[in-house]
């Protein structure tokens, strides 16, 4: 059996697990992520640590991979920029080599998340795939015959800076009118929050929820309100579904693929979100009606593709 460790690192949590071939995961980690206010090191002392704990369980581990939440270089090495970890071309490769004895390999953690959708989840055996993540922001991957498509400089995917509304909503990348301004986590959650700000009684059982404290709403209770059928979260999920199919159909318009994967925490609206996507897709695709349709299918793996892919990436490079 052949096994491998996948860390997904985000900004809050670093988890890990120890995979085997079949994308299962047989041994499970997980940290809290340090403050980015400290030094990059302490972040790489906690990647190390989980590995350590991991290999106690399953010692017979032949590779690491790593999936980071930032800009990682083409060389699978270096993570170029990495905002929640304060990660500035750090050479996070290099320096896991010196204390972890097996190959290690670096990628952005959206191209690991596509990649374990691709081989074990949403995407199999689709030889065109496009995955866009919606959590906080948007992030994305491709993968195409079997590859993941990094780009000249491995900054490839990075599709919720594509501007959608020229000179829109000001973007935290210092852009206007960029595409997760308006369909992502955060988009849904600004939207819902002014309502209840506003004292706007269309927003009544979401305030209700908080104790009228807005700051205190968040996606997840937007998506129980509609699911248990509040007519204001439904249509705000399906405005944030509007905004996500009309930034698909530009994708399609870029790749062709034959099947978009759509994740992160977002995805579990599930048809309250994809329907409107699907729909506004097809009015919005270029050469609609003379083309195939890219089927649009919910993320498999969850909050744990990351890790699986990771892990996968790192065996097969291991491998070759």
């Amino acid at each position: 059996m052949s096994l491998a460790i996948g860390i997904d690192i985000g900004g809050t949590k670093v988890a890990g697990g120890v995979v085997d071939e079949n994308g299962e995961i047989r041994a499970r980690a997980r940290r809290d992520t340090p403050h980015r206010s400290k030094r990059p090191q302490v972040v790489e002392d906690t990647i190390v640590d989980v590995v350590h704990e991991l290999m106690s369980q399953e010692p017979s581990v032949e590779a690491v991979g790593i999936g980071a939440a930032g800009f990682v270089a083409a060389d699978r090495a270096t993570v170029v920029f990495a905002p929640h970890l304060s990660w500035r071309d750090e050479p996070l490769r290099d320096a896991l080599r010196k204390r972890i004895d097996v190959p290690i390999m670096v990628d952005n953690d959206a191209n690991a998340a596509s990649w374990a959708e691709w081989r074990f989840g949403a995407a199999q055996g689709e030889s065109h795939v496009v995955m866009v993540n919606l959590g906080t922001g948007i992030g994305g991957a491709i993968v195409m015959h079997g590859e993941v498509i990094r780009g000249r400089y491995g900054i490839a995917g990075e599709f919720g800076h594509m501007q959608v509304v020229p000179e829109g909503q000001r973007c935290e990348c210092g852009n206007r009118g960029c595409w997760e301004q308006y369909a992502s986590g955060n988009a849904l959650v600004r939207e819902a929050r002014a309502m209840i700000l506003a004292n706007s009684p269309v927003a009544s059982d979401l305030a209700a929820r908080v104790g009228g404290r807005a700051d205190d709403l968040t996606g997840p209770i937007v998506t129980e309100a509609a699911r248990e059928g509040d007519p204001t979260s439904i249509e705000l999920l399906a405005e944030i579904g509007h905004w996500l199919g009309i930034g698909i159909a530009n994708l399609a318009a870029a790749f062709d693929p034959g099947t978009f994967v759509i994740g992160g925490g977002v995805s579990a609206a599930g048809e309250l979100l994809l329907g409107p996507a699907r729909e506004t897709f097809r009015r919005r695709l270029t050469g609609r009606g003379y083309r195939p349709e890219a089927q649009i299918v919910a993320a498999r793996l969850g909050n744990e593709a990351g890790l699986i892919g990771a892990a996968d990436l790192a065996r097969k490079d291991a491998g070759s």
